[in-house]
């Protein structure tokens, strides 16, 4: 694949969106766990890679591949396990459920959510029950994205919906059981639920969800409906309407009551959510994927929540792509990953409004996911951004990389090349240990 073709089509594109929503502005990481479930503070055994089917490699199925991270095991750094769920459903992110014994995974596509048994055997996951019906159940959300525990129950952000395919969308609570319990639509200009509207940008888009439980606040950030993340990626840039079709919205919503507060202007899509973790530390960060910009959320000193941009990640103006971020265990330090470059960069975020990059490292062709260790001396990356998305010929490198990082530089310490192995497009991590099942 010429490289060229591929990033200037997105820079051309993205520099067009950017002059549509400048009028407008007056995507386990044991450290971006829910704080309800109990933590990995030690070594990990093993790392959970929820991996798209690709056509013509292996059975061509998405499928749960569980990799042996125990030092001095027979298996490092091989995959010990691997079990197909059937079909290509837009395999994409999951979440362990309260007490970490099952892992919740969902198709982008299919609406399918798979929900893994970790804890009887965490070698080796076996399916415990499949939901076909997250559609019907939730009244018409699709693309379950992020999934993040709440005691007894499981918070799902969806990407769209099924009327018109686009960026409208809601939260879905089900039981840990399985069983649907609630829809809470986004906010939009028409009907803002009763939340403050903090510009002219209101758009009901969903991505990511994360909470402070100490405050009692919830934010979800916003993408791109399943018109346009199902869309072939060249296609998409060549079609104005299409680039459009981008979040530009946080909203701040009140945890325990579902209702939300407030919506910030956050332009050029904001992704993955981190809040920090010090006790007295009322802030997240978020990346914006298409105006490579770091924003803070944060309370003022008027208890209200707002947004800033206070970092660029990279070059904008060869728009790197942010796309996953991790934060340090102590609030120190933020992991973030571009797709185009392929680069993972560090920030220093002790003065959250002032982070400065101190490290860059290039992992791949391309790079999306990132998790850390709570230590943070482990690092790990995978490659897939969405099927239609990913690169073309030699640059789309699919695998997992497991780095040593010692506060100076990371060092490789094993590598698994999915496709040689005949498993697909490597996503989501999570992080798994025989210690937390062994009463």
């Amino acid at each position: 694949m010429k490289k060229s073709v591929f990033a200037n089509g997105l820079r051309g594109a993205v520099c067009a969106l950017a002059l549509l929503v400048a009028p407008l502005a007056v995507q386990a990481d044991e450290t971006c766990q829910s704080p309800y479930m109990p933590k990995i503070t030690g070594q990990e055994d093993y790392v959970y890679v929820w991996t798209l089917g690709m056509e013509g490699i292996g059975d061509g199925s998405d499928k749960l591949v569980t990799v042996d991270v125990r030092p001095g095991s027979g298996t490092f750094g091989k995959v010990i396990n691997s079990l197909s769920v059937g079909g290509r459903n837009e395999a994409h992110h999951g979440g362990f459920s309260s007490d970490r014994r099952y892992f919740w995974t969902g198709g982008l596509d299919t609406n399918k959510i798979f929900i893994f048994d970790i804890h009887s055997d965490p070698s080796k996951p076996t399916l415990h029950k499949t939901i076909d019906t997250f559609v019907a159940d939730s009244g018409g959300a699709v693309g379950p994205h992020t999934f993040y525990s709440l005691p007894g129950r499981m918070m799902i952000s969806a990407l769209s919906n099924d009327r018109d395919h686009g960026g409208r969308t809601a939260l879905v609570e089900y039981s840990d059981e399985g069983e649907f319990l609630a829809t809470h639509w986004m906010p939009t200009k028409e009907d803002p639920r009763g939340a403050t509207i903090a510009s002219d940008v209101v758009d009901g888009y969903g991505y990511d969800v994360r909470a402070l439980i100490r405050k009692n606040v919830m934010l979800t950030s916003s993408f791109t409906g399943w018109s346009n993340y199902m869309m072939d990626f060249g296609q998409m840039l060549q079609d104005p309407e299409a680039m459009k079709r981008f979040g530009q919205t946080v909203v701040q919503w009140d945890l325990h009551t579902r209702q939300p507060k407030k919506v910030m202007s956050v332009p050029g899509a904001p992704l993955e959510i981190r809040f920090a973790w010090g006790a007295d530390h009322n802030y997240a960060f978020t990346s914006a994927a298409l105006t490579s910009k770091l924003h803070l959320i944060y309370e003022d000193e008027n208890g209200e929540w707002q947004a800033k941009d206070v970092a660029d990640i990279g070059d904008p103006a060869s728009i790197p792509l942010p796309v996953d971020i991790s934060i340090g265990a102590d609030d120190n330090t933020l992991w973030v990953n571009t797709f185009m470059d392929g680069k993972t960069r560090l920030f220093d975020i002790s003065d959250p409004f002032k982070p400065t990059q101190i490290y860059e490292k290039k992992i791949a062709a391309q790079v999306n996911m990132v998790s850390q260790s709570w230590d943070g001396k482990r690092v790990y990356f995978t490659s897939s951004l969405l099927a239609n998305w990913d690169k073309k010929g030699d640059d789309n490198e699919q695998y997992l990389k497991a780095y040593k990082w010692d506060g100076k530089e990371l060092t490789e310490d094993f590598s698994i090349d999915f496709i040689k192995e005949g498993l697909g497009r490597a996503h989501i991590m999570r992080f798994g240990a025989n210690s937390l099942y062994s009463s």
